[in-house]
C-alpha cells in the first residue's frame, strides 16, 4: 500500500462504547449504524492513515475499548 492513503477501520461495539470508537477519529470519517434490536452498533471509519504504524497503533487503541470487535 502506499501512504498516505485512506484506510478503512470496522468495529461492532454495545452501543453504550459508541462514544469511545468514534472519539478515535475525526467524525467525518465515521459512519455508524445501529443493530435490528439495538443493543450493538457498527462503526465504519476511514480516516487518512500515514504509515502502517498508524494503522496498527489505531487499532491497539480500539482493542482497549471494551467489547469491542474489530472486524
Amino acid at each position: 500500500m502506499d501512504w498516505p492513503s485512506v484506510y478503512m477501520f470496522k468495529f461492532i461495539v454495545p452501543i453504550e462504547q459508541i462514544t469511545a470508537v468514534t472519539g478515535l477519529f475525526e467524525k467525518s470519517d465515521v459512519i455508524t449504524k445501529v443493530s435490528k434490536k439495538g443493543t450493538y452498533i457498527s462503526v465504519t471509519a476511514k480516516p487518512l492513515m500515514y504509515s502502517s504504524e498508524k494503522v496498527i497503533e489505531k487499532y491497539k487503541q480500539a482493542l482497549q475499548i471494551k467489547d469491542l470487535v474489530a472486524l
